[in-house]
C-alpha cells in the first residue's frame, strides 16, 4: 500500500461512484434491506443516505482510514464500523439481517472467503444484496478484460475487472434468486454491471 491507494485512490471512487446514474442503481440494490444491514467494503458511505426505512442499523466493513473519514459526513440509520477485512468478519453467526455490496466484490483480493462469511453471519431468510461491474458476455470485450485486470488492479487498488459475479456468489452457497444485467455509462471494459439479490442454500459450499 502507498499514497495513491491508501490516500488517493479512496477519494476518487467517492466521486467517480457518486454520480446520478450510479446512485440510481444503488438506490435499486438497496430498496429490499431490512433489519441490520452489514455493508460489506462501506467505502465513503455512500449507501448510508440511500437505506430503505425498514433498515435499522448499518454496520460497515471498510480497510481505508481515509474513506471510513469520508464517511462521518453522511446521514442515515445509525453506522458502526465493525471490521477491516471482508474475509474474516469480527461477527457472530447469524449476526444481521441483511448484506450489502455495492461495487467491493470486484476489489475483495479472497472473494471467496468474503462470500462464505457473508452465508456465516446472514439470519435464516436474509439476503445478500449487490451490485458490481465485472466479466462482460460479449467475448471481445472479456478479452481485453483479461489484458487490463493487472493494470487496473494496480491503480485501484486490487480491483478485478473479469469477475463472474454471479457465478462466484452461487459457488459460495448462496443461491442467487434475482438477476439484472445493467449497464453504467464508461468503458465497455467497466460499464457491464451485475445488480442480484441471494439467499443462503443451507449447504456448504462444495
Amino acid at each position: 500500500m502507498g499514497v495513491w491507494s491508501e490516500q488517493v485512490v479512496p477519494r476518487v471512487t467517492d466521486v467517480a461512484l457518486g454520480r446520478a446514474a450510479v446512485t440510481r442503481l444503488r438506490e435499486r440494490a438497496l430498496a429490499p434491506a431490512t433489519g441490520v444491514v452489514l455493508d460489506l467494503g462501506s467505502g465513503s458511505a455512500p449507501n448510508l443516505p440511500l437505506m430503505p426505512p425498514a433498515v435499522t442499523r448499518v454496520l460497515a466493513v471498510e480497510p481505508s482510514a481515509v474513506a471510513r473519514r469520508l464517511a462521518r459526513r453522511r446521514s442515515g440509520p445509525p453506522l458502526e464500523h465493525v471490521g477491516l477485512d471482508g474475509a474474516a468478519l469480527e461477527l457472530p453467526d447469524d449476526a444481521v439481517d441483511t448484506v450489502v455490496s455495492t461495487f467491493t466484490l470486484c476489489t475483495i483480493p479472497d472473494l471467496d472467503a468474503a462470500l462464505r462469511e457473508v452465508g456465516r453471519v446472514l439470519r435464516p431468510g436474509g439476503e445478500f444484496l449487490f451490485l458490481d461491474h465485472g466479466l462482460a458476455p460479449d467475448p471481445r470485450v472479456q478479452r481485453w478484460q483479461h489484458r487490463l485486470t493487472g493494470l487496473q488492479q494496480r491503480l485501484f487498488a486490487g480491483c478485478h475487472l473479469e469477475r463472474a459475479i454471479d457465478r462466484r456468489v452461487e459457488a459460495a452457497g448462496l443461491v442467487v434468486g434475482e438477476l439484472e444485467h445493467a449497464a453504467m455509462p464508461g468503458p465497455s471494459v467497466l460499464n457491464h454491471l451485475y445488480l442480484g439479490r441471494a439467499r443462503h442454500s443451507g449447504h456448504a459450499p462444495d
